[in-house]
């Protein structure tokens, strides 16, 4: 595992146990949150350690609410196991505490493949926006990350780059090099 995918799973796993130490109602928009920032992760990195940790953080975001005070016990107990096993670069505890994480979110909810496809998306997106932000047309932005133009449109609109828009030549001149440029002479 990369030295920086590291990082940011340690990360994930520290701001989960940290939201989860104390079960409270703002746990909820926390991990809200926490899946937001790895969502972001996932578009910038594209690797699957992310994934599977963001789409765990995704699910653990929709079913907090739902699990019982002995699971939500267990899955604070398997997150510590998880973050402890990577801070000690210990891969092999590290991925049975994560598959211990996984059946717990399984028991508790069986839409787990739906929460993959909407963080695979949302991921998508983000890239797509980041995309459209660097220059890119909505069309080539949803073009390359296999989304339609209806899904980055929305995003567009609020990017401010499309609205900052400078030119550094003068008129008369980009006119002059469109006009040699397709071979009509003045």
């Amino acid at each position: 595992m990369k030295e920086e995918i590291l990082k940011e799973i340690l990360y994930d796993l520290s701001k989960a146990v940290d939201i989860l130490k104390t079960r409270e109602t703002k746990d909820v928009t926390e991990l809200e949150t926490l899946s937001s920032h790895a969502i972001e992760d996932i578009a910038v990195h594209k690797d699957l350690e992310l994934v599977s940790i963001t789409v765990l953080l995704y699910s653990l975001y929709k079913i907090i609410n739902t699990i019982s005070p002995k699971e939500y016990t267990n899955l604070l107990k398997e997150l510590e196991a998880a973050r402890n096993a990577l801070q000690h670069y210990d891969l092999g505890h590290y991925n049975r505490s994560i598959k211990r994480l996984y059946e717990i979110v399984r028991k508790s909810d069986t839409k787990v493949k739906e929460h993959l496809q909407d963080v695979m998306q949302a991921a998508r997106i983000k890239k797509g926006e980041a995309l459209l932000q660097r220059g890119l047309s909505i069309g080539q932005a949803a073009g390359l990350m296999g989304l339609s133009n209806w899904d980055l449109q929305p995003y567009a609109g609020k990017t401010v780059v499309l609205t900052q828009h400078d030119e550094t030549f003068p008129v008369k001149k980009r006119v002059m090099v469109a006009l040699k440029l397709f071979g009509v002479k003045n």
